[in-house]
């Protein structure tokens, strides 16, 4: 009979560093570790999300979660470490321009992002978009030859989206998978119109939520009132974006509201908490 029970102690050598992998953006501050220092204990930036954890992006459409993903993903190729990108959506032509527009924005090397980066299309192929054992197969594959360190499927929610009574069981395979192939990995989550905005829920309830190391929401509210226009100082019409860690079980972490935006050149800038966002609209006002 397999043992099932550990003592604490003989876990020791294998439980993994705690230090951020960095995704080029403000996030990178947002989590944070607690350190004894001068018979004191500080709050140090960990300088990204938590190596092999896998969190969850989630958020409506056009909130800009496959926008981090694809930022995250050229922000690590670009410093030489491979990247495995699972595109269940867009195909992977229209990924690689995407990608390649990221790039320039971002004014990195994008003949170093195109070696570095590893591309699995199950938004064309029925079979690895269907068949779970297909595509982690296809996936080990990938990362046994190329030797990647980190994993983004966008979205994980094509990979149920018409059998979410299976969610659970298909997040937590391939869950699961990146753990046992030590990859740091992001889950892009669609949500339902039914479903807060706000809130870590997504396509099959809140399995993802559940099961991942941590979620990431990101948000839009479109300013269609005066009240909303007076008091984010933005047009009728308008968008304000947020974003917030919702919760990580590896790592402490920033609990506000931040607001960010997406720039013309199509990356993320996160701008400050939500609260001193409009703390500093009121006391201009003032």
């Amino acid at each position: 009979m397999s043992k099932h029970y550990f003592e604490l102690s003989q876990l020791k050598d294998e439980a993994p560093d705690l230090f951020g992998i960095p995704t080029g953006t403000k996030l990178d501050e947002m989590f944070f570790k607690i350190e004894k220092e001068n018979g004191g204990y500080v709050k140090k930036p960990l300088g990204g999300i938590p190596y092999l954890s896998v969190m969850n992006l989630t958020g409506i459409p056009d909130s800009g979660k496959s926008v981090l993903a694809e930022q995250f993903a050229v922000h690590q190729a670009s410093r030489g470490y491979k990247v495995l990108f699972v595109t269940v959506e867009s195909p992977a032509s229209f990924l690689y321009s995407a990608l390649k527009q990221k790039s320039e924005a971002l004014n990195v090397d994008f003949s170093k992002v195109e070696r570095n980066m590893v591309v699995i299309d199950a938004s064309q192929d029925e079979e690895l978009r269907e068949n779970p054992k297909a595509l982690m197969d296809t996936m080990a594959y990938a990362i046994k030859e190329k030797k990647t360190s980190i994993t983004i499927i966008d979205s994980i929610t094509g990979l149920y989206e018409h059998k979410e009574v299976m969610a659970r069981q298909i997040v937590r395979q391939f869950f699961n998978f990146l753990k046992k192939f030590r990859q740091t990995g992001l889950f892009v989550s669609q949500k339902r119109s039914a479903q807060a905005s706000e809130s870590a829920e997504a396509a099959g309830g809140l399995a993802v939520a559940h099961i991942v190391d941590g979620t990431i929401v990101l948000d839009k509210k479109l300013i269609e009132s005066r009240w909303d226009a007076n008091l984010y100082n933005l047009p009728l019409g308008s968008v304000l974006r947020t974003i917030r860690i919702d919760g990580c079980r590896l790592t402490a972490h920033d609990s506000d509201t931040w607001v960010f935006e997406i720039t013309e050149l199509g990356v993320i800038r996160i701008i400050s908490p939500l609260k001193d966002y409009v703390r500093g609209l009121k006391q201009k006002a003032d």
